[in-house]
Parts: structure tokens; sequence; C-alpha cells
């Protein structure tokens, strides 16, 4: 049986300049362009994709952080949206927001 591993998560961008702006201020990223209508953060364990339109269907990534209390700040100081402040669950803690095209994400520290 093949090894298969997570290590892309693509994204649906309606608004694609507005999406990286929205990650480069908020997670710091940094995208390369691959023409008008795709962008991706490469390097990292997972990369991701942005892809301009209404496809592929969002699903809810999850980024950790080692400060939850200042990661909600920067996300809300690039007009995230939070969708649930930071609460607890078993492991840790998160919050939830939205990015400029609908994306929901959610921001974790273990515990």
């Amino acid at each position: 049986m093949p090894k298969i591993t997570p290590n892309y998560l693509e994204m649906k961008a309606d608004n694609l300049p507005e999406s990286k702006a929205f990650y480069e201020q908020a997670f710091g990223f940094a995208f390369t362009d691959y023409g008008p209508e795709y962008a991706a953060v490469e390097g990292g364990l997972i990369q991701i994709g942005l892809a301009a339109g209404e496809e592929p269907a969002a699903p809810m990534p999850t980024f950790e952080t080692d400060d939850l209390e200042a990661a909600l700040v920067q996300v809300k100081s690039a007009n995230g949206q939070i969708v649930r402040d930071i609460f607890a669950y078993p492991g840790g803690q998160r919050f939830e927001c939205l990015d400029p095209s609908g994306n929901r994400l959610a921001i974790y520290k273990p515990d």
C-alpha cells in the first residue's frame, strides 16, 4: 500500500487579491502567483493554494499558534470575521474565523 500524507490544501477565493492580503496580514504568509487566478503558499509542511472563483467547496483548515490571544488580535486587525471566540476543547483552546471569501478557519493552541 502506498504512503499517502496530506501536504496541500486548496481553498476558493472569491476575490484573490483580497484573500491574499488577509493571509499575508493575519498569518504572515508569502504567496507565489501562478497566473491571475491562482496563488500558493509553499515550503511548509502543508502548502496552501487559493483558487479564484467558487470552487473548490471550502474545507476548514486549522492553524497552530503559540499565542492564541495575539493570534486573535492579528486576525481581527486583518478584518477576519470571528465566528467563534476562544473556547476550550479537549487538548487545547481555539477560535474560528472567516476569511474574505467565507472560508472558515480554526486557529488553536494545544495544552
